[in-house]
């Protein structure tokens, strides 16, 4: 049917509403992403190609994709990001925890509430005072103190919603004031971390002088004894799977891949420990070969080779993740001795400036940004959506609460969950330039790079701006493998 004077005059004062939003998708997403896309086959180089020198622009194909795989420090950076990524399942977690405590219903009285926040602002200005006066970490440490326990009192008269403000409350300030704001809190002489762990250090260099060394060599032994128990217990676990049919090779495989890729890094990440870690490494070699052969000799029903994949990356992911702590506690442990029989005794940590201490330090931020942002939010949500008739039926067939937990909530959560993976991978992976520029400047010696910060090395502090728009789309197809990947296989779960 032909338009209309009138069709044709609607759809005009339509297209007219929409310009505004067209052109500025045109400018300010299509245009730079195509040509961002073309500069990544160039050798584009700001040193080169200005006004004041015309050396030419040329084509070199995929030469900069070959250079990016074949340079040592794209790697480094990609392991940098990995390796802060392995915060992002206690960040769920912590995020669910805490929305399943502050879906509670708190009793307490409101109108008590305003008299404890009139003396917890007396109580900070007072410290405040303090301060100002040169009162120093004695005054940093009642500031602190006093807050806490503001808060904790606060909350409790208050109700779930006060703490749900209070937790939700950093998401509104801007990246980069919190981040120097933890910058102050990590100084190694004057921040407040270090003041209040400074009387607990010299507390341990004193225990440590005290125990005999045998009893931490043990501990160390004890940290490798349950890093194999616990490859054991996934190993056992996917081997439970595998022999009910409800787990693939395929998922099998990327699971053993999990399990003994700490037991694979820890002699090279603890060659000091000696033959503690070499040891873990052979018994997980025996105990995966063990398993994988008694597997294939046995298995009662049949099924697709990405079955349960989703399931069996997130156990072995958690244990991975649990084997990679005890591998730093082995560390520790190992070293406490020497750390506190030097000169001056053990030092509390310098944090951003130590190449062992920065990525840890980042992690916390990020634990600590995760637990009460919009993850928690989502939670709370989707945990206020959860029919009650679920839960009574769990109550009346006297479900314990971790068993209510398990089998009413956790799945009712699976959509929740799904979307909360997907854009905690794709943070997690463009994330962390901000931080490393805040705090770090992408050290020491490249620990904090990540790769969007090594977009911003290559792309604006050297002007090489194809190479930069080479490792933009190779970080692209990271992000768009690991979104596919989990909608592939985790939008099972959501629809199941």
């Amino acid at each position: 049917m032909p338009f209309s004077r009138t069709d044709r005059r609607d759809l005009l004062r339509g297209v007219a509403f929409l310009t505004p939003n067209i052109l500025g998708f045109l400018a300010f997403t299509l245009v730079p992403l195509t040509l961002s896309l073309a500069l990544a086959f160039t050798n584009w180089d700001l040193r080169l190609h200005n006004m004041f020198k015309d050396a030419p622009l040329k084509f070199v194909g995929l030469e900069n994709f070959r250079r990016l795989l074949s340079e040592v420090d794209f790697w480094q950076y990609l392991g940098n990001t990995l390796f802060l990524m392995m915060v992002l399942p206690l960040g769920v977690a912590g995020s669910l925890f805490l929305a399943i405590l502050l879906s509670k219903d708190l009793r307490g009285g409101s109108r008590s509430v305003w008299g404890w926040l009139i003396a917890g602002a007396l109580l900070i200005c007072g410290v405040g005072g303090l301060l100002m006066a040169g009162a120093g970490a004695t005054s940093m440490t009642i500031l602190i103190g006093g807050l806490l326990g503001t808060i904790l009192l606060t909350g409790t008269l208050g109700r779930s919603s006060v703490y749900r403000t209070l937790y939700y409350l950093p998401s509104f300030t801007a990246g980069v004031a919190i981040y120097i704001l933890w910058k102050k809190l990590y100084g190694p002489h004057t921040g407040p971390i270090n003041n209040a762990l400074r009387p607990v250090v010299d507390r341990l260099t004193s225990a440590v002088n005290a125990i005999p060394a045998g009893w931490l060599q043990g501990a160390t032994w004890a940290c490798t004894g349950l890093m194999v128990l616990l490859l054991l217990f996934g190993a056992r676990r996917m081997l439970v799977l595998w022999i009910d049919g409800e787990a693939g090779w395929l998922s099998a495989a990327l699971g053993a891949v999990l399990l003994v890729l700490p037991a694979a890094l820890a002699p090279r990440w603890s060659a000091q420990a000696g033959a503690g870690w070499s040891i873990a490494v052979a018994a997980a070699v025996v105990i995966v070969a063990g398993l994988v052969w008694a597997a294939f000799r046995r298995r009662d029903f049949t099924c697709a080779a990405d079955e349960g994949i989703g399931h069996a990356l997130m156990l072995c992911g958690i244990l991975m993740v649990g084997q990679f702590v005890l591998t730093g506690v082995g560390n520790v442990l190992y070293h406490l001795p020497a750390m506190a029989s030097g000169a001056e005794g053990m030092e509390p940590p310098k944090w951003l400036s130590t190449y062992h201490w920065a990525k840890p330090s980042f992690m916390i931020i990020g634990f600590w940004a995760a637990v009460g942002s919009q993850n928690m939010i989502l939670y709370l949500a989707g945990i206020s959506n959860i029919p009650p008739e679920l839960n009574e039926a769990a109550d009346i067939d006297g479900a314990s609460p971790v068993q209510r937990f398990w089998n009413v909530t956790w799945p009712q959560l699976a959509p929740v969950t799904f979307f909360i993976v997907i854009m905690s991978m794709i943070y997690g992976l463009q994330g962390g330039f901000e931080v490393a520029r805040t705090l770090t400047e992408g050290g020491p010696d490249g620990s904090t790079t990540t790769l969007s910060y090594f977009i911003y090395i290559e792309g604006f502090q050297t002007g090489r701006l194809g190479y930069a728009s080479a490792i933009a789309w190779t970080l692209f197809a990271l992000v768009f493998t690991a979104t596919i990947f989990n909608w592939r296989f985790g939008n099972r779960y959501v629809n199941d």
